[in-house]
């Protein structure tokens, strides 16, 4: 079995929950690293030791949950290019295919949609009603 990187995000408040989560689960076996980023509220923890075990000490007192666990070393990512809108695409909607487009929804919904509006002078402030 290899060693395991698991980091995990903890909810605790202040440096006293951090130490009390810290010491919950130093004594697990195995553990070779420990550390907790209280900006971030992440623990870290490498060694040979068993992240269910380590979920279910914090989950006692505090609300936690993983963010990574594998290998020790973390695979690098692969930035993605964004690719901007080339000027063939921009000559795709003239208004020869707008018209083309209109006409197929057209096709797909022969009818028109109409909208009634209607004003009744109970609903209309500035009306006037005698009785």
């Amino acid at each position: 079995m290899a060693e395991k990187k698991i980091v995990l995000k903890v909810d605790v408040a202040d440096d006293k929950g951090k130490q009390k989560a810290m010491m919950a689960v130093s004594v697990l076996p195995g553990i070779n690293f420990l550390s907790m980023n209280m900006k971030e509220k992440k623990m870290t923890v490498m060694g040979l030791v068993d992240p269910i075990k380590i979920i279910d000490k914090l989950r006692k007192h505090w609300r936690a949950e993983f963010v990574y666990v594998g290998p020790k070393e973390e695979p690098k990512k692969e930035e993605h290019k964004i690719e901007e809108p080339k000027i063939e695409e921009a000559k795709k909607y003239t208004e020869e295919h707008v018209r083309e487009l209109l006409k197929l929804y057209q096709a797909y919904n022969p009818y028109p949609t109409t909208h009634y509006t209607i004003i009744r002078k109970q609903h209309d402030p500035n009306s006037c009603i005698i009785n």
